[in-house]
């Protein structure tokens, strides 16, 4: 019967809905702004629902395509995000207003916890929607939310291996996030804030006036939730446009660092657990549970009647000081990673692969097999990554392990080989070799200069070139008849006396050849070469794509190079 009693008195049970107020004032707008944004967070994302897929192979790609390629995605996505920290923030003042106002009293105790009770479900909503960029901010970011989840007694365990569905984070968890965000977490909002506003409006605000005058809803007080709404709905725009919508990062790399940050209401308990250091799970734990075990207890603990500021100053001012050690750690925490110049040049790398995952997927798609596969897109990354791994060692221009000749931008143009005839042991070509140090060593090609671009010319021509000087190539045959043939022979198959076969040099086919097996008759000779051999490591396939590679170089430069991006 007492229960009875209770509900009926906290829940105006019964009690018609007040027609009038008492007083209007910009002080009751919170609530209507609230709601406005609660629809706009239901619109925006029933819209990116129509095109987010929750899975850890196409969630990155569906964002990313929203994000650059859907008409207006970038705005929606920005407008969807930025709108709900404007919820945490007006929910938050909201709550102050409340507290300062004494709304939390008899008989609004069962209001105030709705209140709270929609806040944390709002920052849940934040939690679950970062996480479902699966990007890198958001897979670290959970990785940090759901160990300060893991650290709760008893309960920590169950809650983390819920969340992430098995072994470790995968399709799981994101279907799982997917589900919340969209499904549970909505449908417990709605319920709650019916009850809510239900209640609220059926006890009627409480007066902020000492004499309140007595008014209709509409056109007082309608008329200042319009202004209210109209003006934070202006800033929320101007705020999406210029930032153009919201960051996202490179897509999730389980195998990879990143410098992960939680998403700004939860930046406080974050410095937190640095600063706690050792007993950070402890630390983490213990201080909200007291925060919010305050908010819940504080209609309990201030029973008096009396609802002016000035007879609460205990109350008011323990609330103003919880508030003020959350957003001190809050902007210590900001502060901290502002005054880091190692994490800003990091960053500043993450944003460089984040681009280069974008412009990707904008030109030529994400593979099925998962957006990490974003960046094998790229042009020649298969032999790139090759040269990088198995060449530059020996061949990279800035290896300091160098054994080999340097091959980058301009390798076998008519520059590159006048200057190697000129100077076969130079340090660009055969100085770091054993063969440099021998006999066997090739002499520098000693012949005038007319003749010298004659042989050049035919030597270029052999590699496929389609702008070759026909009467210049003519010419060298004959320099190359009277200057190479005592060591080099031109005819395919045939190994020459002294040197490599020349036939088709610097050609693809040559290339493939040569990277196959170096040690052949046809090229170095077992005795000279101390190149490794690749047929047996290197397929046909990766064997012709570093051929191309190496063709590409000829009339590449080092932007050219450098345009390509990344690895």
């Amino acid at each position: 019967m007492k229960l009875w009693t209770y509900l009926r008195e906290r829940a105006a049970i019964g009690e018609p809905r007040g027609k009038l107020l008492t007083g209007a004032s910009f002080a009751y707008v919170f609530g209507a702004v609230l709601m406005f944004l609660l629809l706009v967070q239901g619109v925006t994302g029933f819209a990116l629902a129509a095109f987010y897929s929750p899975s850890t192979t196409d969630a990155w790609a569906s964002v990313a395509y929203i994000q650059d390629q859907a008409p207006f995605g970038w705005f929606v996505r920005g407008l969807h995000h930025h709108g709900g920290s404007a919820i945490v923030i007006i929910a938050g003042v909201h709550l102050v207003q409340t507290a300062v106002s004494g709304a939390y009293k008899r008989p609004r105790e069962l209001v105030w916890w709705l209140g709270i009770l929609s806040l944390l479900l709002v920052l849940a909503f934040s939690v679950t929607g970062y996480w479902l960029r699966w990007d890198q901010a958001g897979f670290y970011a959970s990785q940090i939310e759901l160990g300060i989840a893991a650290a709760t007694p008893v309960m920590g365990g169950a809650i983390k291996s819920l969340a992430i569905g098995g072994n470790d984070y995968g399709n799981l968890t994101l279907t799982r996030a997917y589900a919340v965000h969209v499904i549970l977490l909505p449908a417990l909002l709605l319920l709650v804030t019916y009850f809510h506003v239900r209640i609220s409006r059926r006890l009627g605000p409480t007066p902020v006036r000492t004499k309140p005058v007595a008014v209709t809803r509409w056109p007082y007080q309608s008329m200042r939730d319009a202004i209210a709404i109209a003006v934070v709905f202006a800033i929320l725009l101007a705020y999406v446009v210029s930032t153009h919508g919201v960051d996202l990062a490179a897509p999730a790399d389980p195998t990879s660092a990143y410098d992960a940050r939680p998403l700004w209401p939860f930046r406080w308990l974050f410095e937190l657990r640095i600063i706690a250091a050792g007993a950070e799970q402890l630390v983490a734990m213990v201080v909200p549970a007291m925060f919010g075990g305050f908010l819940v207890a504080l209609p309990l603990l201030d029973r008096r009647t009396e609802r002016e500021p000035k007879h609460r100053k205990l109350w008011l001012g323990a609330l103003a000081g919880l508030f003020a050690v959350v957003g001190a750690l809050t902007v210590a925490s900001f502060a901290r990673d502002s005054n880091d110049e190692q994490l800003a040049r990091r960053r500043a790398t993450a944003d460089k692969l984040a681009t280069r995952a974008r412009d990707l997927a904008l030109t030529n798609g994400v593979p099925v097999t998962g957006p990490l596969d974003v960046f094998k897109t790229a042009p020649m990354w298969n032999a790139r990554t090759l040269f990088a791994t198995r060449c530059a060692g020996c061949h990279g221009v800035d290896s300091t392990e160098r054994k080999g000749p340097v091959i980058g931008p301009g390798h076998g143009n008519r520059a590159w080989l006048t200057q190697f005839l000129k100077t076969p042991s130079g340090d660009a070509f055969y100085a770091h070799t054993k063969l440099a140090q021998t006999e066997n060593a090739m002499k520098p090609v000693e012949i005038p200069a007319a003749d010298m671009a004659d042989l050049v010319e035919l030597l270029y021509s052999d590699s496929g070139a389609q702008d070759v000087d026909v009467a210049k190539k003519d010419r060298g045959v004959k320099v190359f008849e009277a200057a190479c043939t005592d060591c080099h022979t031109r005819d395919e198959g045939v190994a020459s006396s002294a040197g490599p076969n020349l036939y088709g040099l610097n050609s693809r086919d040559y290339y493939t050849s040569f990277i196959g097996n170096p040690k052949a008759p046809i090229h170095m000779g077992s005795d000279k070469s101390q190149m490794p051999r690749f047929d047996r490591d290197l397929s046909i396939v990766d064997r012709d794509a570093l051929a191309e590679y190496l063709v590409w170089l000829r009339t590449a430069t080092l932007d050219d190079v450098n345009a390509l991006g990344p690895l």
